[in-house]
């Protein structure tokens, strides 16, 4: 929830969009914050949000806008940025929505403890809540993916998906494709470019791929589908493992 008084924005983060617990989920914020700069930005420009600190549900946060970036804030704390950037976000391949689907079968949160059981994104949520998209690898390939099946519950009053939502379907995906290399992790950053509509009650296919890793860094791509193979949006993630962990 956002209101505005002119460049200055409050946000409010509702539960039903988190992710740890407590917790704002990374690509439904960023998608957020990107949002507020879409009357700087010509076409589908690709945005960089940076995610420096935990953004928490249910509170006011301040959103403020520098030329083309922005910041969302609370307590004089930087939480995340963003930024246009002059480039291009490489997709991983596409995969048909009944191969999409049937990988989901793989998904390690359903084979071992999920670290983020109520993620909006990947968590066990009913159907109609959360997204529900879980990826698991594809047969004789290095992706991973899921079969989205998008509930009518997460369109806006033009009765289209809002791009936050989006762009929370790129997030956990290249998280997850690290699930046998340590992750998936916390998201760090997340540069994503949204090209078409996504409509209530179609089926698209959500692709990821593990793109490298830097000692606790994790790089990750991330795509959604049209049944036909168009490209819907793209993503390039980090992600950072906790320093408890391998």
């Amino acid at each position: 929830m956002t209101t505005s008084t002119g460049l200055d924005t409050g946000l409010t983060v509702p539960a039903r969009f988190r992710g740890p617990e407590g917790t704002a989920n990374g690509g439904w914020i960023a998608g957020t914050l990107a949002g507020t700069l879409a009357g700087t930005l010509n076409g589908p420009h690709a945005v960089e949000v940076t995610l420096r600190r935990p953004i928490p549900l249910a509170t006011e946060l301040d959103v403020s806008h520098v030329a083309n970036s922005a910041s969302l804030s609370h307590g004089g704390q930087v939480l995340a940025e963003a930024i246009p950037v002059a480039e291009d976000v490489t997709p991983p391949p596409f995969v048909p929505f009944t191969d999409a689907a049937r990988s989901e079968a793989g998904f390690a949160g359903f084979t071992a403890a999920h670290p983020v059981p109520g993620c909006f994104v990947c968590g066990l949520r009913d159907p109609g809540d959360g997204l529900r998209i879980f990826p698991g690898p594809v047969e004789g390939s290095d992706v991973i993916a899921a079969g989205w099946r998008v509930p009518v519950t997460v369109t806006d009053h033009e009765g289209v998906v809002p791009d936050p939502v989006v762009w929370a379907a790129l997030d956990c995906p290249s998280g997850w494709a690290h699930a046998q290399n340590g992750g998936p992790g916390l998201l760090g950053r997340i540069t994503a470019q949204v090209f078409r509509r996504v409509y209530p009650n179609g089926t698209y296919s959500v692709v990821a791929r593990a793109t490298g890793r830097d000692g606790r860094k994790l790089y990750g791509e991330s795509a959604v589908y049209e049944v036909d193979g168009a490209l819907v949006a793209a993503a390039k993630a980090t992600w950072i493992i906790p320093a408890a962990h391998p």
